[in-house]
């Protein structure tokens, strides 16, 4: 639905994963800090200082070696559990500034908010630096605040928020005077728009489009023409016409990946069969949050591709099911029965995982007649228990296998982690030495 009426915020946590190990460690305030991807390859997250210096987003920490140890860089681990809990309170903070429906998860660090129904009960920018001061105050996190007519001048509006100090952290295009905002967007480069990405951006330079401003002034249906109705779409929303509403719900999945390479090269089909088994437990944890059923597996193990001195290996199984399940016990029986099939003697295996397909809706799904209920509540049951314990103890404390337990060669290579700070163990206490 398209409309010239509406305004929408979106809300950023500056430098997410960074910020976060702030909150528990404050001596990396004010300190250049990257945090790192799955078994500390490429950096991930990079706090201002850290940008400063040059690191760019997502290039290897091999590659900055000389910078880390030159400007004494701060390098972490991903923690993820602690990013996850601290993104649960983020957007429950934000939820309580707006009626249901008009909250929107974005992503982990990222909340849209429809303000239509205050622009006349307050100012939007005072309402806007409320959230951000209360985050901050509750738990510690900065961020900023884009707020436009529609979902892409409200991200352009975050992203001029995060670049220039004059907005204290908050930039308001609805109030904006045109001919400001028409300056500031003359200053943006078209690739800084929320959907445009790299390939489109080189198409519209090469065309003349190099600026917000530009793309602006374009006539949508040109744009669909030229590109799809995806770009007439974000033309139309640049000129302040909405056409991307608040999802009230994520979409549906059409598929749940679970992979990750190896800390280091598996050789033995135990070791395999265990890592397999574990991003089994984890897509399938996936998709019950979602409430779904899984009908097919697809389990997959690859060599290193760019290994010059060995030929690559990858190979596939597919496991279908006669009635679709959220079994955890029921799909790695499965696809344990086909690990034969994957392994092969001589392989230095890099990476595994696991794809669940042919996803349906556990609330709407029907069995068959002929379907044997009793055998599926008695592995509903199993599954209730096993995340009962693992709620209560820990996700490491019970698992299918010996997937869960401790010094896995296969496992994630986090060198760097710091502490679990929401667990009674890692705790913050008095004396600490982070406090």
């Amino acid at each position: 639905m398209r409309s010239e009426n509406k305004i929408y915020a979106l809300i950023d946590v500056n430098n997410c994963y960074v910020s976060c190990e702030r909150v528990f460690n404050p001596k990396l305030n004010n300190r250049p800090v990257i945090v790192l991807s799955n078994n500390d390859g490429c950096a991930v997250a990079r706090s201002q200082e850290a940008k400063d210096l040059g690191i760019k987003m997502g290039v290897p920490l091999f590659q900055i070696k000389d910078i880390v140890e030159k400007h004494n860089v701060e390098v972490l681990s991903s923690n993820y559990k602690v990013y996850a809990e601290m993104s649960k309170r983020f957007h429950s903070i934000l939820a309580e500034y707006v009626a249901p429906g008009e909250h929107e998860i974005y992503s982990i660090d990222e909340c849209f908010l429809d303000l239509t129904a205050y622009e006349h009960k307050f100012d939007l920018t005072e309402y806007a630096q409320d959230m951000r001061e209360r985050i901050a105050k509750w738990i510690g996190l900065p961020v900023s605040v884009g707020i436009g007519r529609s979902k892409t001048e409200a991200k352009i509006a975050n992203h001029m928020a995060k670049k220039a100090k004059r907005f204290s952290g908050v930039c308001n295009l609805v109030s904006m005077d045109p001919k400001h905002k028409d300056y500031f967007f003359s200053l943006i480069d078209v690739s800084e728009v929320w959907g445009v990405g790299r390939q489109h951006s080189k198409k519209l330079h090469a065309m003349g489009v190099h600026t917000v401003q530009d793309l602006t002034r374009t006539e949508p249906r040109n744009m669909k023409r030229l590109f799809s109705i995806v770009m007439a779409k974000t033309v139309a929303e640049l000129q302040g016409i909405s056409c991307i509403e608040i999802e009230h719900a994520p979409p549906a999945k059409k598929q749940i990946i679970s992979s990750r390479s190896f800390g280091q090269r598996v050789t033995d089909k135990e070791s395999l069969s265990e890592a397999m088994s574990d991003y089994l437990q984890s897509a399938v944890k996936r998709l019950r949050e979602d409430k779904s059923l899984c009908g097919c597996v697809i389990a997959f193990a690859e060599s290193n591709p760019f290994d010059k001195n060995k030929p690559f290996y990858k190979k596939s199984i597919s496991v279908s099911f006669a009635e679709p399940t959220d079994s955890a016990a029921v799909m790695n029986k499965a696809v344990m029965k086909q690990m034969n099939e994957l392994f092969q003697e001589g392989i230095d295996f890099k990476k595994c995982g696991v794809i669940l397909t042919c996803i349906e809706n556990k609330a709407t799904y029907i069995p068959d007649l002929l379907t044997d209920i009793e055998s599926i509540e008695r592995n509903e049951k199993l599954q209730l228990a096993i995340e009962g314990v693992k709620e209560r103890f820990g996700d490491k404390k019970l698992a299918i296998g010996p997937c869960k337990l401790p010094n896995r060669g296969w496992s994630m290579s986090r060198g760097s982690l710091t502490r679990d700070y929401f667990s009674w163990e890692g705790m913050l206490t008095i004396g600490s030495e982070t406090l």
